[in-house]
């Protein structure tokens, strides 16, 4: 693993580096964690309070030296308004001290800054890497796959933190950007042939919409490709959309890490699946997304984390917007940390016939018991009666079967409460593949009960930018 020659960066990543090796090995005990993550919550606090304007004025008066892990709770929250609104004024150190600088996509506000320093960059790829090693071990034995990694923009961080992972596990990777004017979907797909990639890491809709572009230049995903794995983050993959990638691929599908431009990497995938989080660098909380009052360290709400790398931009008590479940580990995969699951953004909720719904339970509805499909959006009007209504569309690229859009808007509508009809259009409306950039409900919900939100707006604007998926 690449090391700084900084003597102020080096002494704190070889102590990180001794704590990790311990915690992945199992020998991190519970009071040791404590120690090093009150110690950790200490200095990141005095950091900022130093070295960010946003934080001075935000934590005035906190004690940075006599916090104790319990006193995490008192602290206000950061906010992504807080994020979009002070820009520059939230970092630490100063932008010399970074030795990458990232943003965020900016398709629904400003972009805001991420520089990252030698400290954040390899205490996030540390947990990464051993994910990767538990995933490869289990499927590929001995040998280190080779790897395509197909991320958002060019100063998103995903092509350099996954590079470097690549090289810490001994596999060779290629950057391939399929929506990029250079590359485009047939430069992507020559590439993965060309050089047999084993493992692609990417969205889950550019993984369907890759199956459905090699099918219309005339290939067999499962036949004419060498991909075994598909590593997928940026959007909700539930299990029945997973299924959809690992049937067009003849591949295995992993929920491959949680986290994002602003909070780095906070948990990671294991060979059965779970996501884990890495607790040396997070203090993680569970809060109730409309109150903000505290649920504790384990079960569902809202994640709020603190970060522990006294980095360029450590946040405090950020709230992610994101609704997760923590459980104990009891996976057995060899990975350390509580297992996550994601279960969608706090705004993603919707109301269809009277009743809340989160963002997984409308994916499961719409895709249980349906095979090869290459996506979906749900459609909701308000029918003259004043009742809601739905309309499933389904990219299935094997034609009609005799009877399933009557069976299936019946399971539907079931499932959800409300009278439903499934079509099976040709193609798919574009802003279904804006995911990952906007919002999963912006790209495969389409409301008409009320005007269109500034994230629908900015979805349709980006497909429409973009064009055609291939």
């Amino acid at each position: 693993m690449w090391l700084p020659t900084s003597g102020k960066h080096r002494d704190f990543i070889e102590r990180y580096l001794t704590l990790h090796d311990r915690y992945t090995a199992g020998e991190l005990g519970e009071e040791e964690w404590r120690t090093w993550a009150q110690r950790q919550l200490r200095e990141v606090v005095a950091l900022a309070q130093d070295g960010s304007p946003f934080y001075a004025r935000h934590l005035a008066g906190v004690p940075a030296a006599r916090l104790t892990l319990d006193d995490v709770r008192s602290l206000p929250f950061t906010t992504k308004d807080h994020l979009r609104t002070a820009m520059s004024d939230v970092l630490s150190r100063d932008l010399d001290e970074a030795c990458f600088f990232y943003e965020t996509t900016g398709t629904t506000g400003p972009a805001t800054p991420c520089p990252r320093d030698p400290r954040e960059v390899i205490a996030s790829n540390a947990h990464v890497t051993e994910s990767w090693r538990n995933i490869f071990t289990d499927v590929f034995g001995d040998r280190a796959p080779r790897v395509g990694v197909m991320g958002p923009t060019e100063v998103h961080s995903l092509g350099d933190t996954l590079g470097d992972v690549a090289r810490n596990v001994g596999s060779a990777v290629a950057k391939i950007w399929p929506y990029s004017p250079v590359i485009g979907f047939p430069k992507a797909l020559q590439l993965m042939r060309d050089l047999a990639l084993d493992v692609v890491f990417c969205t889950p809709n550019v993984a369907l919409s890759l199956a459905r572009a090699a099918r219309e230049q005339g290939l067999d995903p499962r036949r004419d490709f060498a991909v075994k794995v598909f590593l997928v983050t940026g959007e909700m993959c539930t299990p029945d959309l997973a299924r959809q990638i690992d049937q067009a691929w003849g591949a295995r599908t992993y929920n491959a890490l949680y986290g994002s431009q602003e909070t780095l990497v906070i948990a990671s995938a294991c060979a059965h699946g779970r996501l884990h989080l890495a607790r040396p660098n997070y203090i993680a909380e569970l809060v109730d997304p409309d109150t903000g009052a505290a649920l504790g360290d384990l079960g569902t709400g809202e994640l709020v984390v603190t970060m522990l790398i006294d980095g360029i931009k450590p946040l405090i008590r950020y709230r992610t917007g994101d609704l997760v479940e923590l459980s104990g580990n009891v996976c057995g995969c060899g990975i350390r940390g509580p297992v996550m699951r994601v279960v969608g953004r706090t705004r993603d909720r919707i109301v269809l016939g009277g009743h809340s719904f989160q963002a997984w339970q409308i994916e499961r509805a719409v895709l249980r018991r349906i095979d090869h499909s290459y996506g979906y959006q749900v459609v909701i009007d308000r029918a003259e009666d004043g009742e809601d209504l739905i309309t499933v569309r389904l990219d299935l690229p094997d034609g009609r079967v005799p009877g399933l859009e009557a069976a299936h808007a019946a399971r539907v509508a079931d499932a959800l409460g409300v009278r439903c009809r499934v079509e099976l259009p040709s193609e798919l409306d574009p802003v279904t593949t804006t995911g990952a950039f906007v919002s999963w409900k912006a790209a495969r919900i389409h409301d008409r009960r009320a005007p269109i939100d500034h994230e629908t707006a900015a979805a349709r604007r980006l497909a429409g930018a973009r064009g055609h998926r291939a």
